[in-house]
């Protein structure tokens, strides 16, 4: 009977993770797209320290740069065009989104400049946006900073001896979350961690990460070591930068869904997690209201070994919006000729930013989401004109690195937005910092699909 199991599982991992062009593409067509300037930066609160005044000071390996815009930003050796240190905070790398009742939207930013050594000065927090599509304007409504005042995160913070002890992006990488209720829960990297705060951004609890009943860490895990010879190996099962990046939750808010953004290491195989040489990541459910993990999961199974994941969103009681996207960048008006490198062109063109509805439920636990069909984020149809930005093909992309926010709009539209790294990434304009946008999809035919 064992053995029979074992082989149905791996069956479903088979049909439920065909390659792309196996399974079903729908339509994409632009309905509106918005943005916000990459150079556009707020102060830090007034009760900040004096050091979180001046952000991106430690950007360049052990070297503090205090001269404000000295540094340039780089992408793939690319000049960027914007130099830091920046005086205040930058509003950027949006690394998720959520829909409020009122047709606001709350969006968070990660820790800031992509690692825990280089944003001692990054703060963490979210804006609140009302959106005109029409014009094309962002208007930011409110911007709630996250804050440890009474003590609840585990270990020592950047802030550790202020008062208000606010966090920064060398304590969390925030990378997904969502409000239930009058409690806001986020999905972090570098544990990784389950943060829960109020709306006011001051932490509750923080929970480890648990999967098959044991907990599980990344090199970047506060309690993780470097060993003490260079032959020794240090044993954790999540990839640096691969912790939470999509954090869906239930409709009536039960249970949170965490997704990794990378496979878990097999101690036993000594390998990523994979079924039939195909790589999955794994989907941790969570209870609200018991407060902890019911050591439940499903199976995510990219389309392609090394893909990465940036959002996830539940559609209704079972199905989800995943955003899974390659590493590449680009536009191919501006590639490099084939085999060369320069600072003025793109290098290695984008192939895979899609957008994948799944469909997770009590039959498939333990097994791989359903994968049911996508939308390519390369190839989006604008016969209305609503584009920004230039067309390629005749068709808009979003060319960008990372792509990190997806979310229901109602029963025909979606919203999805990137995270521009500032100042780190350069998509549309080899030698231009990304903007942050937004797009407004029309996309009845996949919100529908079963």
């Amino acid at each position: 009977m064992r053995r029979v199991l074992l082989a149905a599982t791996a069956l479903m991992l088979t049909l439920s993770a065909g390659h792309a062009s196996e399974l079903k593409e729908f339509p994409a067509t632009l309905a509106g797209h918005a943005m916000i300037p990459a150079a556009t930066f707020i102060p830090a609160p007034a009760d900040a320290p004096a050091d979180l005044k001046l952000s991106g000071k430690y950007v360049t390996p052990m070297r503090r740069v205090e001269a404000p815009g000295t540094v340039m930003g780089r992408s793939a050796n690319r000049p960027t065009g914007l130099s830091t240190p920046f005086n205040g905070q930058p509003i950027q790398g949006h690394s998720g989104i959520k829909r409020m009742p009122d047709g606001t939207f709350w969006i968070l930013t990660d820790n800031g400049f992509g690692s825990k050594l280089n944003s001692p000065d990054s703060m963490l927090y979210l804006n609140r946006y009302r959106i005109d599509w029409a014009s094309g304007q962002m208007e930011r409504l409110q911007t709630v900073f996250l804050s440890d005042p009474d003590k609840k995160v585990p270990f020592r913070i950047v802030h550790e001896g202020t008062e208000k002890r606010y966090l920064t992006g060398s304590d969390f990488d925030l990378e997904g979350f969502q409000i239930i209720g009058d409690k806001l829960w986020i999905g972090e990297e570098f544990g990784p961690f389950l943060i829960r705060a109020d709306l006011t951004g001051k932490v509750e609890a923080v929970f480890e990460t648990e999967v098959d009943g044991k907990v599980v860490r990344s090199p970047d895990h506060p309690a993780v070591q470097a060993p003490a010879t260079p032959a020794t190996a240090i044993e954790t099962r999540v990839r640096r930068s691969k912790g939470y990046e999509g954090l869906a939750a239930s409709k009536d808010g039960r249970f949170l869904y965490g997704l990794l953004e990378g496979p878990l290491w097999d101690m036993d195989r000594k390998d990523w997690e994979s079924g039939n040489g195909r790589q999955y990541l794994r989907i941790l459910e969570f209870d609200v209201q018991a407060a902890k993990w019911t050591g439940r999961h499903w199976k995510y199974v990219l389309d392609e070994n090394g893909l990465s994941i940036g959002d996830f969103n539940m559609i209704d009681a079972s199905t989800g919006l995943v955003i899974e996207r390659d590493d590449n960048e680009g536009v191919p008006e501006k590639a490099c000729p084939a085999g060369q490198r320069a600072e003025n062109c793109f290098h290695a063109l984008p192939k895979v930013k899609r957008i994948w509805k799944i469909e997770l439920n009590d039959a498939n636990v333990g097994q791989a989401a359903r994968k049911i069909g996508y939308i390519d984020l390369l190839a989006i149809q604008d016969p209305d004109k609503k584009a920004r930005a230039p067309l390629s093909n005749g068709r808009f992309q979003m060319p960008f690195f990372t792509i990190e926010n997806v979310e229901v709009v109602d029963a025909d539209h979606i919203v999805v937005g990137n995270d521009n790294n500032l100042p780190f990434s350069s998509s549309r304009d080899p030698n231009k910092a990304d903007d942050n946008e937004l797009v407004l999809l029309r996309v009845p035919e996949l919100l529908r699909a079963r």
